[in-house]
């Protein structure tokens, strides 16, 4: 069986969450016999056009952006010469240009939509897109939540209750190499004593401002990983109020995060607005049997992190309720580890890319 799968960016331009998940369900349908080829705009399709973990990365040249859509031209000839060959196509919500792609250059074959998430930001934009984004959703043959949570309290899907089905995001163990124990000591002498660690975007919806809040009840270090649009104002935030605790490590390889995930006392996920949709950074945390602190924003963080069971769910924007989280983490030992191995446990029975890959090989053998 063949899939096309259909989004805005993907390796080598960009790999955040969604890219990582169309990587894991290209990557592991080889096990299914499933033969994945991926589209993606590219501001050099040429050179970035290539073969990537089993399955080709083919790009189309972008030609402009505007509110975070990308658009081009080549890629309606793109979709209709790679759609030709597949027995599914795989698109990955949201981006509104594939709506336009799809109902006017109609592959004929069957389809499924990952919905990722709600358009949030563009409030007025989102009422003008509207009307086509229910034409799109309605077109194609089934549509996939990737949490529960967000199918409940999301009001395009329950639009769309009837075809929607819920494929829990996962991740393979195995992309995440553990660090080496060199890698382990050079951290901890950074850090002596015990932090708490955050890894992600540096974006307007992660809550970091709340964090920087709470740390200063909190008596631990708390490291944060990763590059984004908000670090200056971050920083100049931490600098102003002399918060000591808090260090910017700006985006690191892959072996110094493992180190990080594997010496770090817990995971603290402060993103407080429902832009939010899953938060694969959580799932990383509890592949490494991590304790996590979130906050409850109605979207999948919270099918993630099992208030009381893998860690604590606080209210959004209440640095208070954050600071306590942490300082409960710092100093209860024993529902520190309970929280930490339940994590582990259920990374592995609930979100794993190969229980994922499993659901998403039945449901392409289902629609076809």
């Amino acid at each position: 069986m063949k899939v096309l799968h259909f989004f805005k960016t993907y390796w080598p331009d960009t790999f955040g969450g969604v890219e990582r998940t169309i990587h894991a369900l290209a990557k592991g349908g080889l096990a299914h016999g499933i033969e994945a080829n991926v589209l993606s705009l590219s501001r050099s399709p040429v050179e970035n056009t290539r073969e990537f973990d089993g399955h080709m990365a083919y790009k189309a040249k972008l030609d402009l952006e505007f509110a975070s859509t990308g658009f081009s031209r080549e890629a309606f000839s793109r979709f209709r010469e790679l759609s030709a060959s597949a027995d599914v196509v795989h698109y990955h919500f949201p981006w509104p240009f594939m709506d336009v792609v799809h109902l006017l250059s109609p592959p004929g074959k069957p389809s499924v939509v990952t919905y990722h998430s709600d358009i949030v930001k563009q409030k007025t934009l989102l009422r003008l897109y509207a009307p086509l984004m229910h034409r799109f959703l309605s077109n194609v043959d089934r549509i996939v939540a990737t949490s529960p949570n967000y199918l409940m309290t999301s009001e395009v899907l329950q639009r769309h209750r009837e075809k929607t089905s819920v494929v829990p995001i996962g991740l393979d163990p195995a992309d995440y190499p553990r660090a080496s124990e060199e890698e382990k000591a050079k951290w901890r002498s950074r850090f002596a004593r015990p932090f708490f660690l955050f890894v992600g975007v540096l974006r307007y919806y992660k809550g970091l401002h709340i964090l920087l809040d709470a740390a200063r009840a909190v008596d631990a270090d708390i490291v944060i990983v990763g590059d984004g649009p908000t670090r200056q104002e971050l920083q100049e935030k931490a600098g102003s109020v002399s918060l000591t605790n808090v260090h910017f490590l700006g985006a690191l390889p892959d072996s110094a995060k493992a180190a990080l995930l594997e010496i770090c006392r817990g995971f603290v996920f402060p993103s407080h607005l429902r832009s939010e949709a899953y938060g694969l950074s959580l799932v990383e945390a509890a592949m490494f049997g991590k304790p996590m602190i979130s906050c409850e924003i109605g979207t999948g963080t919270s099918f993630v992190n099992q208030d009381g069971e893998t860690g604590i769910v606080v209210p959004p924007q209440d640095p208070a309720a954050l600071a306590a989280a942490m300082n409960r983490l710092l100093f209860d030992d024993v529902f520190c580890r309970a929280a930490g191995s339940k994590a582990s446990e259920r990374a592995q029975s609930v979100m794993s890319a190969a229980s994922m890959t499993t659901a998403y090989a039945n449901l392409y053998r289902e629609i076809v």
